[in-house]
């Protein structure tokens, strides 16, 4: 449910919805809390996915910053949660942004996500709106502090654990990605533009029973890009032939929860949530 700490400024709210799940998930919750939602989305698939859980939706291109500002203030907006996986890749190769949102790009100080989304946050609030997290109405998908499986860490993963730990939180400090897979306190793979599940891949093809490690980023605007797992997540790690998932506990969204953990204990894979 919303957060009591922060009352909502109206019924009305804006979802900017990237790919995935995700956003469709929020998209329910925030329609069953009695809000009025509007979103903007990028692709006509999840235009699709969305027309019958929001009150209206748009697609719009990735950069193009100035409609969004215009279809929203159009809509009477004035609150907005980011939701949503946006292929960085794809976007910079088939998107062409507009004036504006050229001006925010070349003004950054470095082009990375969490640079990026804050730039584009801050740009909306100057033009009024409140940017709102989604852990504020999704808390029961939140990761907590304890081990989801059937089968534990050995001590030497635990090992491994805290190692990748401490190097996914040196690698996010440099705004470079949000996951690492490590064995025998080696670093196998380290997370850049291509995702977390192709990095599981590349892993997997130097080490087997690899440790894989997703944290959020120290200076992480919680409202903004925290790290999410799911089904697919798992199914990667099985064709990696990794063993371990460990997940930074109330900071990481858990999807799909139940269909993932069954699919880890049959393949004896571990997944804890590590504060």
């Amino acid at each position: 449910m919303a957060n009591s700490d922060q009352e909502p400024l109206s019924n009305k709210i804006g979802l900017i919805a990237g790919e995935g799940e995700f956003p469709l998930l929020l998209a329910k919750n925030l329609k069953n809390l009695n809000y009025s939602v509007v979103a903007i989305t990028f692709s006509g698939g999840q235009k699709k996915n969305l027309q019958n859980l929001v009150d209206k939706v748009y697609q719009i291109y990735i950069g193009q910053l100035e409609k969004l500002i215009h279809l929203l203030k159009g809509e009477g907006i004035r609150e907005l949660i980011f939701l949503g996986k946006i292929e960085k890749s794809l976007a910079l190769r088939f998107n062409l942004p507009d004036k504006r949102a050229l001006e925010l790009w070349q003004r950054l100080s470095n082009r990375e996500d969490n640079t990026l989304l804050r730039a584009i946050a801050e740009e909306l609030e100057k033009e009024g709106f409140t940017i709102r997290g989604p852990a504020e109405f999704l808390q029961n998908y939140l990761v907590k502090e304890e081990v989801y499986t059937e089968r534990t860490p050995s001590a030497k993963e635990w090992e491994d654990i805290s190692y990748g730990m401490k190097l996914g939180k040196a690698i996010g400090e440099l705004d470079i990605g949000q996951c690492v897979v490590v064995k025998d306190k080696m670093t196998v793979a380290v997370e850049a533009m291509e995702g977390t599940d192709a990095t599981i891949l590349r892993a997997g093809k130097l080490r087997t029973n690899a440790i894989v490690v997703k944290v959020a980023k120290p200076n992480q605007d919680i409202r903004l890009d925290l790290p999410v797992v799911g089904l697919k997540t798992v199914e990667t790690l099985v064709k990696a032939q990794a063993k371990v998932l460990a997940l930074e506990a109330y900071k990481t969204f858990f999807l799909q929860r139940e269909k993932a953990i069954e699919l880890a204990n049959r393949y004896k894979i571990s997944i804890v949530g590590v504060k």
